[in-house]
């Protein structure tokens, strides 16, 4: 299993105009065969911080979200919504554990 975690930081002021993007990227993404987990979040202390985790079953379930059309359209929209800051991990993982 592939594990996806970081960061990606755009202006405050852009956030309303990128929530609807980000929104049909997560749910397109969702909808990938081969995605188990698929998620932005808003950090509560730094406005523009957006949290992402994405969890994947195999390296070609990834190789497809990476050719997918809802990514070439979220990756496009970056310029207007000024993403620059990007901060992202892959972590090759095992099953996950209940606790």
């Amino acid at each position: 299993m592939l594990l996806i975690v970081g960061t990606v930081r755009l202006p405050a002021g852009t956030l309303d105009a990128a929530r609807p993007i980000m929104q049909r990227m997560v749910e397109a993404s969702r909808l990938e065969r081969g995605c188990v987990d698929y998620a932005y979040a808003e950090d509560v202390l730094e406005p523009g911080l957006i949290h992402v985790k994405e969890t994947w079953t195999d390296q070609a379930a990834l190789d497809r979200h990476f050719a997918s059309a809802h990514i070439a359209e979220w990756r496009a929209a970056w310029p207007s919504l000024g993403i620059g800051d990007r901060d992202l991990s892959l972590y090759d993982v095992g099953e996950p554990r209940r606790t």
